[in-house]
């Protein structure tokens, strides 16, 4: 027997459709965790190194750039996670319209962050470079955070740590 895929550009109407929805937002969820640790371990390395670590960085961006898109996919999209808990709780539609600004913002810094490696630009003070995307890992680890919270609250599901 064929199975299908739950469709997920609309709410979910039984359980198991929110399950398997849900089980899509935890493995975005793992993914952005999995990239946000490679740009750590990037920065982590010497700095001294200049190319070498410059690459090393561009490439952890270039992932988490891409993981990153994925995630505002499947929380913004047309029946995705932030409709489903706005309609569901909409006490909770202030926080989710914070979610959804923090992502514009997210995904300019990462892009802005990969232009200066991708063109060449002179990161002078390669020091402060770092501090930046430093900065920007932790604020992205907060705002993954903050969205767990929010599934919670609205359907009291542990999306759990890095999954």
């Amino acid at each position: 027997m064929m199975q299908t895929q739950p469709d997920t550009a609309r709410p979910a109407t039984t359980g198991s459709e929110l399950t398997a929805y849900l089980d899509q937002v935890r493995t975005r969820r793992a993914e952005l965790h999995d990239s946000l640790s490679a740009v750590d371990l990037a920065l982590e390395s010497a700095i001294g190194r200049g190319g070498v670590w410059r690459e090393r960085l561009h490439a952890a961006l270039a992932e988490l750039a891409h993981d990153f898109s994925d995630h505002v996919e499947v929380t913004e999209r047309p029946g995705g996670i932030y409709d489903r808990i706005s309609a569901s709780a909409p006490r909770l539609v202030p926080a989710i319209e914070r979610q959804r600004a923090e992502h514009r913002d997210f995904a300019e810094a990462i892009d802005g962050f990969l232009a200066v490696l991708e063109h060449g630009g002179t990161v002078a003070d390669l020091p402060a470079f770092r501090e930046e995307v430093t900065t920007l890992v932790g604020r992205l680890r907060r705002h993954r955070q903050v969205g767990g919270d929010l599934v919670y609250e609205a359907y009291e599901v542990d999306l759990g740590g890095s999954g």
